[in-house]
């Protein structure tokens, strides 16, 4: 299940008796309801972006829960589906901010493929309720992420946006790694988070950390939900 370049640093967390109890929630619930991602994309941030290719750790809360909505990225859609209201204020600060347009389609591949992980909290839910796996112990497995980024001697950035994700600053190194915090972007606090220019301060973190910054550009698939 876990990627290659996630096991010496995460394996021994799968190993304990939490991960265990949390794998037979989780199929319990696949079993009687319809949950989503599908079971071969719960990793896949972890699969799109390398351990040691981590340059940015975003922070999400739980997958979507429409259909065809949630694939292991947070706050991305597959090719296709109609892009959710917090990726759309995403996209119009990053036309406002970077000049980027705004793309067709809300599939983000192209940011977790050049080191952008894209993790939620929380990686299953079922479909039509939010929150529905929240404090089942998947938290556990990516504040494992989270420190394990932290723990890396190479620096990175991470970016909390919205007071869920605030609340795991106290797992980051913040004297070796860059911490951008912000409103969610989310339409309740989306006031708040435009003008926040996320992406600059992003991409001058990172460039001040020795490496390239991201392109933020996200192509057209011709494919608008």
């Amino acid at each position: 299940m876990l990627p290659d370049s996630w096991q010496d640093v995460l394996g021994e967390e799968l190993d304990k008796p939490y991960f265990q109890q949390l794998t037979e929630f989780v199929e319990t619930e696949r079993a009687t309801h319809k949950i989503f991602p599908p079971r071969d994309e719960v990793f896949a941030a972890l699969e799109a972006t390398p351990f040691d290719r981590v340059k940015v750790l975003i922070l999400g809360q739980d997958p979507y829960h429409g259909e065809g909505q949630g694939h292991g990225l947070c706050f991305s859609v597959r090719p296709g589906v109609k892009t959710p209201p917090s990726l759309r204020n995403i996209f119009k600060e990053m036309k406002e901010e970077l000049g980027h347009p705004v793309p067709d389609n809300g599939y983000l591949m192209p940011w977790a493929e050049q080191g952008v992980l894209l993790l939620n909290a929380v990686l299953t839910v079922r479909e039509g309720e939010a929150n529905s796996h929240k404090s089942k112990g998947w938290e556990k497995v990516t504040d494992a992420v989270i420190k394990a980024v932290s723990d890396r001697s190479d620096p990175a950035v991470f970016v909390l946006w919205g007071n869920y994700a605030k609340k795991k600053l106290p797992l980051i190194d913040t004297e070796r790694h860059t911490v951008i915090q912000g409103a969610h972007p989310s339409p309740l606090s989306a006031k708040l988070f435009f003008g926040s220019r996320p992406f600059t301060q992003i991409d001058d973190a990172v460039k001040a950390q020795g490496h390239d910054p991201i392109d933020w550009r996200v192509p057209d698939l011709g494919v608008r939900a």
